[in-house]
């Protein structure tokens, strides 16, 4: 992995405020589907571990994340937006996870990336995960190359959009609710990645506008 001291301005500033306290739960609540367990009730349940990473990067001159979109056969969040993430195997770290399942999801090799820092975990009901979200940094994407049993396509998301972007609400009529959503590229981000979006532009906001060499 690469050093965060050797790092341009900005990542070095989404490091340092990572370090801070986070925003957490209270924050994660704004764009939560109602009656979905905050990151506190964590230790309440004998939950799965599953890691993710929120890959920041520079795109077309804007500060980007990578997002995913999960195939429509699979038995657990088919179709929806995500991180690059799945679940912790066996004698691995939490942040190893993030990172071999970022490099076998979409083929971003982890000695060119910069762990910065983690998220507020947060318990899923529908999967019965617990997920950790880390935050990295590389200048510039490889080849994405993604695992389609997996993968159903990927893009990168302008991070702007998770501070003052678009938010409305979704009818979910299998949920019986509506939930809130964020609309990116033609897609909309709910659940607990939108939870994870909102705290992860929460942190961003204040070093977000300073200018930065987006290559």
């Amino acid at each position: 992995m690469k050093a965060v001291s050797d790092l341009p301005l900005f990542p070095r500033q989404v490091h340092d405020r990572l370090k801070l306290r986070l925003p957490g739960a209270d924050l994660q609540a704004t764009m939560s589907p109602r009656g979905r367990p905050s990151a506190s009730d964590l230790n309440n349940f004998e939950c799965r571990e599953a890691s993710v990473l929120a890959l920041l990067h520079p795109h077309h001159g804007e500060l980007s994340v990578v997002l995913i979109e999960r195939p429509g056969h699979l038995s657990k969040h088919p179709g929806q937006i995500a991180f690059p993430g799945g679940r912790r195997e066996s004698g691995e770290s939490r942040l190893d996870a993030a990172l071999r399942e970022t490099m076998e999801e979409i083929g971003q090799d982890p000695a060119r990336i910069a762990v910065l820092g983690a998220l507020t975990a947060l318990y899923i009901p529908p999967s019965g995960f617990c997920v950790y979200p880390y935050v990295g940094w590389t200048e510039s994407l490889d080849e994405l190359i993604l695992d389609p049993s997996e993968v159903a396509s990927a893009f990168s998301a302008p991070l702007r959009l998770f501070v003052d972007g678009p938010m409305d609400l979704m009818d979910m009529p299998r949920l019986k609710r509506s939930v809130p959503r964020y609309q990116v590229a033609g897609h909309s981000v709910w659940g607990a990645t939108a939870m994870m979006l909102a705290e992860l532009g929460a942190v961003l906001e204040p070093v977000l506008p300073l200018p930065v060499d987006c290559g």
